[in-house]
């Protein structure tokens, strides 16, 4: 029996003269993904909320691959007016982005609200991203095979979107927030991937998940139990980052990875394994589900995407 053989990050084209924009991009799947996209010639953009530890994941970055490009720029996607303040940055800085990841998120943190009063979960995993998306997509329009890739989670399956109590006020779970806000991630890829497919942009929406990979989102924010079991007791059967990153690099960069597809783990219950093209929940392809999202993420973000025509999307804020 011939082994199975995997897509590997020696499979990434030459990305030289190519501009990424990676948040969460100084620790964990973030900085794998942006090791690997700066190695093979990329320009990579830290999105980080410590600037600090961008520098250093950058420095290291560097003193391993010398002449890589990589430039560290603050953001904080539980803020939206870090959000619009990122985005500015990077207009004034760059005539075009070739592809955003999604890939910063929070987990499991005992109840906590953003500086615009949304839970925290929600507003950073979520609606930081919906709205840096539609701030930098007419950037991404203008790129060279252009793509959006947003990590979800396969506790995306799990999750529920409590439309009718977002921030937890009438009752509140870590995990189960953590869950709302992955499912969130899947709903707006695809709702994305729909409507940019709608209005005939170039433009992909890819969605990715890492499957069971020890970063140190399980132990940054979570307390009590979630912290000793995914920080701890369950930490052997993880995949190590640069492994886990390998779904969204794919999504990144592979030329056959294509608008809509969701890319994660072959291997058992998708924890783990090389990437390949898996399914989403029925709620997070439900088209209606997709709608009501968006218009609730418009409002919430004062962020809406605009199509005027093809290949030219927009995003108005107010």
């Amino acid at each position: 029996m011939t082994q199975k053989q995997h897509w590997t990050t020696e499979q990434i084209p030459d990305l030289t003269d190519r501009v990424f924009v990676v948040t969460g991009a100084n620790s964990g799947l973030g900085l794998a993904t942006t090791r690997a996209l700066a190695r093979r010639g990329g320009h990579v953009v830290l999105a980080v909320r410590d600037e600090e530890k961008g520098r250093r994941a950058a420095a290291g970055i560097i003193a391993q691959q010398p002449g890589a490009h990589c430039e560290v720029r603050r953001l904080d996607l539980a803020d939206l007016d870090s959000v619009r303040a990122f985005a500015r940055g990077i207009r004034a800085g760059h005539p075009r982005v070739d592809v955003l990841v999604n890939n910063a998120g929070v987990m499991a943190p005992p109840r906590t609200l953003s500086a615009q009063g949304h839970e925290l979960q929600f507003a950073a995993n979520h609606l930081g991203h919906f709205a840096l998306t539609g701030l930098l997509l007419d950037l991404l329009a203008a790129g060279h095979d252009p793509r959006v890739v947003t990590v979800s989670s396969v506790n995306h399956r799990k999750g529920r979107l409590r439309f009718d109590d977002l921030a937890g006020e009438r009752g509140y779970s870590p995990m189960a927030f953590y869950d709302q806000s992955k499912l969130a991630n899947a709903v707006f890829g695809r709702e994305l991937h729909r409507r940019l497919s709608e209005s005939g942009s170039r433009v992909r929406s890819v969605l990715a998940h890492p499957g069971y990979t020890a970063t140190n989102l399980q132990t940054s924010a979570p307390v009590g139990m979630v912290k000793l079991l995914f920080g701890r007791i369950l930490t052997p059967l993880a995949q190590r980052p640069a492994r886990g990153a390998l779904p969204q690099l794919y999504a990144a960069t592979a030329p056959e990875a294509r608008g809509g597809d969701f890319i994660g783990p072959d291997g058992m219950a998708e924890l783990r394994g090389g990437p390949t093209r898996v399914e989403l929940s029925a709620d997070a392809a439900s088209a209606e589900t997709g709608r009501r999202l968006w218009e609730v993420s418009e409002r919430l973000t004062d962020v809406r995407y605009v199509f005027e025509r093809a290949d030219a999307p927009t995003a108005r804020h107010d």
